[in-house]
């Protein structure tokens, strides 16, 4: 189980995304295929926002646990969801022998009118764990965000959430990504003095082409570094430096983080195989 894992020694841990079309689904296993040789100790599937893709990711998770035999983590959102909805989820994931799920509330659907979205039956994340803590007997994981969310008022605001997690039954946390690794440092220590003892996995994603990188902080909020700025500035209009480069950038970043005692290490891979494998190859794993 991920969370006894984790209290023994640092982890390292994939997230890949399910196809959106039905076409792409072998596609989709010849990656899963090529990360699971790589052997990490678990692999994340990502859900479609409100539940698009919950059939897919329900697929790629059993396969993960049941072909791969690694351990599957499926991400489940609640933004979009009744308490009906997400039982039937979680009992196909049970069916499938998915004993873990990372509870996220997710970002609001584009076309969710005001009237559902403010009468939701799972306002918080911290809702949706502590619902099916009770309700299931799956290991649930949150998220956290060390520079805290962006909806968030405050870093104080959003510990006191993330402390609400941990309280409903969180067993362990895996972080948006960030490229400062001083801001993960800080987050840390923040979550300890809140009382927050939950193991931590570091996002790290690589920026491997300069049109990636304005998407990637529009959507997590993230920081950027100028040691990143600067990079991309000398390598953005060379494509095969660029990615050089990007992956350069997050092998360093794994290994301070190692040095550092993370307690684990989650490659958010883009379902690129050969991208992560020159990255395990470096950090030693």
């Amino acid at each position: 189980m991920i969370p006894e894992l984790l209290r023994k020694r640092p982890t390292l841990s994939f997230e890949v995304f399910p196809p959106k079309k039905d076409g792409e689904l072998d596609a989709a296993y010849d990656v899963l295929n090529a990360l699971g040789a790589l052997r990490p100790d678990f692999i994340s599937v990502t859900y479609g926002a409100g539940g698009s893709r919950s059939q897919k990711t329900v697929e790629i998770a059993s396969y993960i646990q049941n072909q791969l035999r690694l351990t599957a983590l499926a991400h489940l959102t609640c933004v979009g969801s009744t308490k009906s909805d997400l039982l039937r989820i979680c009992r196909e994931l049970e069916a499938a022998r998915v004993s873990h799920i990372l509870a996220l509330r997710g970002d609001r659907p584009k076309d969710m009118p005001d009237e559902q979205y403010f009468s939701r039956e799972f306002t918080y994340a911290s809702d949706m764990v502590s619902f099916l803590k009770q309700a299931t007997n799956l290991r649930i994981a949150g998220a956290c965000y060390p520079e805290k969310h962006y909806e968030c008022s405050s870093m104080e605001a959003d510990l006191d959430s993330l402390k609400a997690k941990q309280e409903a039954g969180a067993e362990f946390l895996i972080t948006q990504l960030f490229f400062d690794n001083g801001s993960f440092y800080r987050f840390r220590e923040l979550a300890a003095k809140k009382g927050i003892t939950l193991p931590v996995c570091a996002g790290i994603m690589p920026v491997t082409a300069a049109r990636q990188l304005s998407s990637t902080v529009s959507l997590s909020g993230s920081s950027v570094p100028k040691s990143l700025s600067d990079l991309i500035a000398a390598y953005g209009e060379r494509p095969e430096d660029m990615r050089k480069a990007g992956i350069d950038f997050a092998i360093r970043q794994i290994l301070d983080l190692k040095r550092n005692h993370a307690d684990g290490i989650h490659l958010y891979t883009m379902n690129r195989p050969k991208m992560a494998a020159e990255i395990v190859q470096a950090i030693g794993n």
